[in-house]
C-alpha cells in the first residue's frame, strides 16, 4: 500500500516545480515509509511514496513504460492491491507482454498499456491509481469499485492537483485550505457526505467506482462499475454454498503478501468468520489482534449498537481457531493525547476516541505486521446493523441510521440554521442518495424498501468507516484490507433477496450459516457489537473539558455559529441513541471541527 500525489497544468511548464512535487510527495511519507520517487514531465508532475508488501526489490514508482518511444512515456503512480495480478499477468504474457518484476504494479501498467481504460473492468481489488500518457496529453484517475483507498482532487482552469490524502494537495501553494458554512452538516456528521464531497471548498473525492479523464478539454469523471439488480434464482442452500466458495476464494487472494500476516479479531461474526478462512489456508503462525480499555469491566455500558464487550468473545474465538492472538488493553486517559495524530492522519475532524483508540490498536499491530485482514462492511454487505431490524427506522423518510436522534445542526445559531436550513439540506441528500439506488422492476413492500435500505448503508456509512481504517492504519504504515468489500461478493449477495439474508430471523443469517462449521456457538450466534467504546468517566470529564472551551472561548471558529444553550442542554441530557454510545459521543464534532480549523488554519465562507 502507498501514498500516490500529482499535478497536471496545460498553462505553464512544471519542469522547474520538481521541489513542490517533492513536498507533495514527502507529505504522504506516512502512507509509504519504504521508499519514495517523483517524475516530472512538460505539463506533468507525478509522486509515489511506497509501503513495501508484495515483490518487496521490484514495483518502485512512479513506474514508466516506453511504448511510444522515448518522448511518449506512459508512467503509472499506483498505491493498492490488485488481488488478481497473477491470473492478469498469465493473459498479459499471453498477448506479448514481458514483466520485469513480479509486482501487481506492473501488471496495472501493462494492462493499461493493452486495454487502455478499460483495464478497470479486468482489476479485482482495493486500489487509487494515476496514469499519464504522454501519447495522448491525458491524465486518468482511478478509485476502486467500494472506494477502500481514497483518492482526492482538486480542479482548477488548465489542470488538477491530486494526492491520496488531502495533506498532498494541501502542500502545493496553488490551494487553499477553505471551507463554508453550508459544509457544516458534514462537518457535523460525515456520514451525510455525498460519496465525492469532502469538507474542503474546491476539493472532491473521486467517487468509488469512477474514473476521471484529465485533458486539454477539461476535468471529467464518469463510472465504470454501479451494483446492478436482478433476480436472484438460487434455493437457500445454493446461495449459502455459493457464499462461502466466494468469501473463500476472496480470502485466499487477499492472503498474498511478502511481509507479515495478521487478522484483527473483535470476537464477532465478521472478523471471526475471515479470521477462520484464513487459519485454514494459512494455518501456521496467523496472528490476531483485538481492543479494549483498562477498567471495562466497570465502564462498560451496553447500548442497542454495542451490547457487550469484544475481549470474552475474541479469546473464545482466537482459542477455538488456535490462532496467535494479542489483546491489546488501552488506557482511555492516552486517547487524548493521540488526537492530534489521529488529526494529522486524517486532515478532517478527527472521530475522537475513535479514530484515537484505533491508532493506537493499530500501532501496537504494526510492530508485528505490515498487512491486516480486517471483517469491516459485512453488516453493510449482509445486513448486520440494528436499524436494519426497527420498523421506525426502515420506514422513516430519512436515512435509517439517524432515527430520530437528534441533529447537532440543531445547535446551530438560529441566523444560521435560518441560512443553512439543514433539515431541508437532511431532505435533498436523502432524496439523492435514494434516487442513485439500483431498482429491480416489479419489486415492492419490504424486499423493495430493504434494497433501498443496503443500499443507503454502502453510502455514507461504509465510506466512513472505510476512511477511517485506511487512514489511521495507514498513517501507521500498516496494510488494511477488507475481504466483504469485495465486488464479486457484494453483486452475488446484492441480489438475494431480504427474506433469505434473514432467514434464521436475524442480522446477517446468510454469512452465519455460510461459515457456521468453522466457528463456536458463542461467536456463531453473537450479536452485533460495534468497535469499542470506552465509557470512561474520566474520559468524558476530558470532553466534556474540551467541550467547555469550546463554548467559553471567544476566538473559537465555531464562536458565531453555535447556540450555546442548546450545545449545554444537550451535553447534560442522556439521550438513548442507536447509533452513537451517549450524548457527549453526538457533541463530540464540535471539538474536533473546532481543533481542524484551528490546525489547518481554515477560513469559514459564509
Amino acid at each position: 500500500m502507498c501514498g500516490i500525489t500529482g499535478w497536471v497544468d496545460f498553462t505553464r511548464d512544471l519542469t522547474s516545480q520538481r521541489r513542490t512535487i517533492e513536498a507533495m510527495t514527502a507529505s504522504l511519507f506516512r502512507r509509504g515509509p519504504d521508499s519514495d520517487g517523483v517524475w516530472v514531465g512538460p505539463h506533468v508532475a507525478l509522486g509515489h511514496r511506497r509501503l513495501a508488501v508484495v515483490d518487496i526489490e521490484g514495483g518502485k514508482q512512479p513506474m514508466i513504460a516506453h511504448q511510444g518511444g522515448q518522448d511518449a512515456p506512459v508512467v503509472l503512480s499506483y498505491s493498492g492491491e490488485v488481488y488478481n495480478f497473477r491470473e492478469l499477468r498469465v493473459r498479459l504474457m499471453g498477448l506479448g507482454h514481458r514483466f520485469e518484476t513480479s509486482s501487481d504494479t506492473e501488471v496495472v501498467l501493462h494492462a493499461y498499456l493493452e486495454w487502455g481504460a478499460g483495464l478497470v473492468d479486468r482489476l479485482a481489488g482495493m486500489y487509487a491509481f494515476a496514469i499519464w500518457d504522454s501519447r495522448k496529453e491525458e491524465l486518468l484517475l482511478v478509485r476502486d469499485r467500494l472506494g477502500v483507498k481514497p483518492l482526492y482532487y482538486h480542479a482548477f482552469p488548465g489542470g488538477v492537483l491530486f494526492g491520496s490524502e488531502p495533506k498532498a494537495v494541501l502542500a502545493n501553494p496553488r490551494f487553499t485550505a477553505r471551507t463554508s458554512e453550508d459544509k457544516l452538516p458534514i462537518l457535523f456528521n460525515p456520514r451525510l457526505a455525498m460519496p465525492w464531497e469532502t469538507p474542503f471548498t474546491d476539493l472532491r473525492q473521486v467517487q468509488p467506482g469512477h474514473l476521471v479523464r484529465v485533458d486539454r478539454s477539461g476535468v471529467h469523471e464518469t463510472p465504470y462499475w454501479r451494483l446492478v439488480s436482478h433476480e436472484h434464482t438460487h434455493d437457500q442452500q445454493t446461495t449459502v454454498r455459493n457464499v462461502r466458495d466466494i468469501l473463500e476464494e476472496v480470502v485466499v487472494h487477499q492472503l498474498v503478501a511478502d511481509v507479515p500476516l495478521c487478522t484483527l479479531l473483535s470476537g464477532g461474526l465478521d472478523s471471526s468468520a475471515i479470521t477462520a478462512l484464513a487459519s485454514v489456508h494459512r494455518p501456521r503462525g496467523l496472528r490476531s489482534f483485538s481492543v479494549d480499555f483498562e477498567n471495562a469491566d466497570n465502564d462498560f455500558r451496553a447500548t442497542a449498537l454495542r451490547p457487550e464487550r469484544d475481549t470474552p468473545f475474541a479469546l473464545a474465538a482466537a482459542e477455538y481457531l488456535r490462532v496467535d492472538h494479542t489483546a491489546i488493553t488501552l488506557d482511555p486517559a492516552d486517547l487524548a493525547g493521540v488526537v492530534p495524530e489521529a488529526l494529522a492522519a486524517r486532515d478532517t475532524p478527527s472521530l475522537g476516541q475513535f479514530d484515537a483508540s484505533m491508532y493506537l490498536l493499530f500501532q501496537a499491530v504494526r510492530e508485528r505486521s505490515t498487512v491486516a485482514l480486517s471483517g469491516e462492511a459485512a453488516d453493510e454487505v449482509f445486513g448486520g446493523y440494528p436499524w436494519f431490524f426497527s420498523r421506525d427506522t426502515v420506514w422513516g423518510e430519512t436515512f435509517p441510521w439517524l432515527g430520530a436522534a437528534p441533529r447537532l445542526t440543531d445547535c446551530l445559531a438560529p441566523d444560521v440554521r435560518a441560512r443553512l436550513r439543514p433539515d431541508d439540506d437532511e431532505r435533498d441528500r436523502y432524496a439523492t442518495m435514494l434516487a442513485r439506488v439500483p431498482r429491480l422492476p416489479g419489486e415492492s413492500g419490504l424486499q423493495a424498501r430493504m434494497r433501498e435500505v443496503l443500499h443507503l448503508s454502502l453510502q455514507g456509512p461504509l465510506l466512513y468507516l472505510l476512511d477511517r481504517k485506511d487512514r489511521m492504519s495507514m498513517a501507521l504504515g500498516l496494510e488494511v484490507r477488507v475481504p466483504f468489500c469485495d465486488h464479486t461478493l457484494l453483486e452475488y449477495v446484492w441480489n438475494v433477496p431480504w427474506k433469505m439474508k434473514v432467514a434464521d430471523g436475524r442480522e446477517k443469517s446468510l454469512l452465519r450459516a455460510a461459515v457456521a462449521d468453522l466457528l463456536p456457538s458463542e461467536v456463531l450466534h453473537r450479536r452485533k457489537s460495534a468497535y469499542p467504546a470506552t465509557f470512561s468517566p474520566a474520559h468524558g470529564a476530558a470532553v466534556r473539558s474540551a467541550l467547555d472551551a469550546v463554548l467559553t472561548s471567544g476566538d473559537s471558529p465555531l464562536a458565531d455559529l453555535l447556540d450555546v444553550p442548546k450545545v449545554r442542554a444537550l451535553a447534560e441530557g442522556r439521550t438513548e441513541m442507536m447509533t452513537m454510545a451517549d450524548n457527549l459521543h453526538l457533541l463530540l464534532p464540535i471539538v474536533e471541527v473546532d481543533r481542524w480549523l484551528r490546525t489547518y488554519d481554515v477560513t469559514v465562507t459564509a
